[in-house]
């Protein structure tokens, strides 16, 4: 029986011939280099970043010899997030994000570039003359020469890239072009159009009205004249749907045919470096015949009169002639599907201004031009001239969002697709150099989510053995107490609040060790002038000074004298009797405009034994913090009092210092809900201002 299926092998056709030290070798003697390319996260560039990016591209693609390809290829392919099960130590909440998230879909996205050196015959070539057309394919002879100018001009193309600290470049090696025995390589992935490992490659079907491979059948839409093009180009957008007017958010130009076509598809963009001189000479003999013709068409005048545009902007401004083709190679299983898919991939170009064009008859040609290593068997005839400039306009420059390699974070959503990632907001930015500290403001209007993201926040962190005090208004935490007051048996999540019936009261006099250093007494000085002052007095230097040298005298004396009762009123007894006539005996006497104590003992009368606040600082049950790791303190009740609100922050905030100075090499964090209202005040101000320093050394 006769078969006349017009079939053959992969092995007939594969146009290349090895892949030795990094290097794809065809055989047509061409050679390439493969990198894989990270580009910037999305909605992290800003538009001064997209422009230094496509300058380097620009000077970049400059540096390579003449008759040299360009490929960027993005792939971009849906998968299913897979959840982290499989750990011991999750959480009952961490198991139900897991759970919640489980083959949540979402599009992967993977960044190449290749490099080849071809010839000038090559790089003329028709679609007639693709190594699909050819019987039999003879391998040429490599030139040396060529070869060692070339890999020189692609190391400075890698250092010129690479020196953006934007993109980085990494060379593949030849195990990831051609696999392993346990991993496929970029070519098998390639022809079977996966980013798994492939066990067995595919039959592919090169039908002119419908391209194969497998079961998944090709739709190709190209930008290959310069009629499909916008008639404008720029290094990026402003994306409307997260953009504000009083913020921009910025994607590349490239970008609607990037991470915004949700479907399985492959954005391929070539530039052509053909010899500059020759092609403006070509150009002028060209222009030269139609302003000959012109009498016979108007077309020909057209003609000539844009050919001498493209003249004059190369000659101009000095402008690199090269060619260029773009195209989106998509595909599905699904008849139904794909059809929407085709929808899509129109649209999206079409919001970038250019004309969509499916291609059916250049599929198979072009299918087989973009494997890694056959970039010189591009048909010439699908590219059109242009400059480096708006080609480069054409790349996409961001990539979807990648996950901390810290160990330490918290769990976030990709805001595009929903997937989970791991995020380290704390240490890696500060050894990236993006930050100086780890110090967090959380800013947004009533209902944004601030105390959402909070509890989402210091629950991953608490997991992760931090130390956490939260001073709360409006019982936004209180869940989150409880529950870990529950899971500890009473032994952690401890929560304060604040009734008429059970105040707070706090001992700032007390040490567990007796030990006074000097955070420790400047936190309780700041504390008796918050007491003392108002917000509208100022605070001289002698009434500072004063006060401190009391501190200081006090704290001697109680530790000389362990029959006294470190507490408010032991001090105000101090204050009182001793100090005041230690200030009347000395030799340069302290007028009331300097320091006037009558005025300080009257103003915290009010705190002392029988007034109306002497709860306040005299706790005779010291609560202990320091081994407690989740505590809150619930003040809404007093959130409006400008007396004691200050107070009772300052307070809680001495004994996070305490907890932060005791308590080495244990990561801490203080949260100030509706810091604004401590911040009203000048003294609470500068006291946050002054606990910056010692969180940020010690954090």
């Amino acid at each position: 029986m006769k078969n006349t299926l017009k079939a053959t092998t992969l092995e007939t056709k594969l146009p290349l011939l090895a892949v030795e030290h990094g290097c794809i070798i065809s055989k047509d003697a061409d050679i390439t280099v493969a990198f894989e390319v990270a580009l910037p996260e999305l909605f992290t560039v800003t538009s001064q970043e997209y422009e230094a990016m496509h300058g380097a591209w620009c000077k970049a693609i400059k540096v390579l010899p003449h008759y040299s390809v360009v490929h960027k290829q993005d792939w971009f392919c849906s998968e299913k997030y897979q959840p982290e099960l499989q750990k011991d130590d999750l959480s009952f909440l961490d198991r139900s994000f897991e759970r919640h998230f489980n083959e949540r879909p979402y599009l992967a996205h993977k960044c190449y570039l290749f490099l080849t050196k071809t010839t000038k015959e090559r790089a003329r070539q028709q679609s007639n003359f693709s190594t699909l057309c050819r019987g039999r394919i003879t391998p040429k002879e490599i030139n040396h020469e060529m070869v060692v100018k070339f890999m020189e001009s692609v190391e400075q193309f890698e250092r010129i890239i690479n020196d953006t600290g934007y993109i980085k470049l990494r060379r593949l090696s030849d195990d990831e072009l051609v696999g392993t025995e346990k991993e496929s390589g970029l070519i098998e992935k390639y022809m079977s159009l996966t980013m798994d490992d492939v066990t067995c490659l595919e039959d592919i079907d090169l039908d002119a009205s419908q391209m194969r491979v497998g079961d998944k059948m090709l739709c190709l839409h190209t930008l290959s004249d310069t009629d499909d093009l916008p008639g404008k180009v720029c290094t990026d957008n402003r994306y409307e749907r997260l953009s504000t007017d009083r913020s921009d958010c910025r994607l590349s130009f490239a970008s609607p045919v990037g991470l915004l076509l949700p479907c399985n598809h492959i954005y391929n963009q070539y530039i052509l470096i053909d010899d500059h001189d020759e092609n403006l000479a070509k150009f002028e003999k060209t222009a030269r015949n139609m302003n000959s013709l012109s009498r016979y068409s108007r077309s020909n005048a057209i003609n000539k009169e844009w050919i001498d545009r493209y003249l004059n902007e190369a000659h101009s401004y000095g402008l690199t002639s090269v060619r260029a083709h773009f195209n989106v190679m998509a595909w599905s299983d699904d008849t139904e599907e794909l059809r929407r898919i085709k929808n899509d991939v129109g649209s999206q170009l079409a919001t970038m201004g250019c004309m969509p064009r499916h291609n059916t008859i250049d599929c198979p040609t072009l299918f087989w031009s973009a494997m890694p290593g056959n970039e010189a068997d591009f048909p010439a005839e699908e590219s059109f001239y242009t400059f480096i400039e708006p080609a480069a306009c054409f790349f996409t420059a961001e990539t979807n969002y990648r996950s901390s390699l810290s160990p330490f974070g918290i769990k976030m959503v990709d805001r595009l697709t929903g997937k989970p990632i791991h995020l380290d907001i704390s240490d890696e930015p500060m050894k990236r150099g993006i930050t100086t500290n780890r110090n967090k403001f959380i800013l947004g209007p009533s209902g944004s989510g601030k105390s959402f993201f909070t509890n989402h926040l210091v629950r991953q962190y608490y997991e992760q053995n931090t130390h956490i005090l939260l001073i709360d208004t409006g019982n936004s935490y209180e869940g989150l107490c409880n529950l870990i007051h529950n899971k500890t048996h009473g032994e952690d999540g401890i929560y304060y609040t604040y009734t008429e019936d059970s105040p707070i009261s706090f001992n700032p006099f007390y040490t567990d060790d007796g030990v006074f250093d000097v955070e420790k007494k400047d936190s309780i000085k700041t504390l008796l002038l918050t007491l003392w002052k108002s917000e509208d007095d100022r605070v001289t230097k002698t009434e500072s000074g004063e006060l401190g040298s009391a501190l200081s005298m006090f704290l001697d004396k109680m530790n000389s004298d362990k029959d006294i009762v470190p507490c408010f009123n032991s001090f105000y007894e101090f204050m009182r009797d001793d100090y005041r006539q230690e200030m009347a005996q000395r030799p340069i006497p302290i007028y009331k405009q300097d320091f006037d104590i009558d005025n300080f003992l009257t103003t915290l009368r009010q705190y002392y034994h029988g007034g109306r606040f002497d709860f306040l600082l005299n706790s005779k049950e010291n609560i202990d913090l320091l081994n407690k790791r989740f505590v809150v303190f619930e003040v809404d009740s007093i959130k409006e009092n400008k007396e004691l609100f200050p107070i009772v922050t300052i307070i809680i905030m001495e004994a996070f210092i305490n907890k932060m100075r005791r308590l080495k090499g244990i990561r801490k964090m203080i949260i100030v809900e509706e810091a604004w209202k401590a911040l009203s005040t000048a003294n609470m101000a500068e006291y946050l201002k002054y606990m910056c320093a010692p969180v940020k050394v010690a954090a």
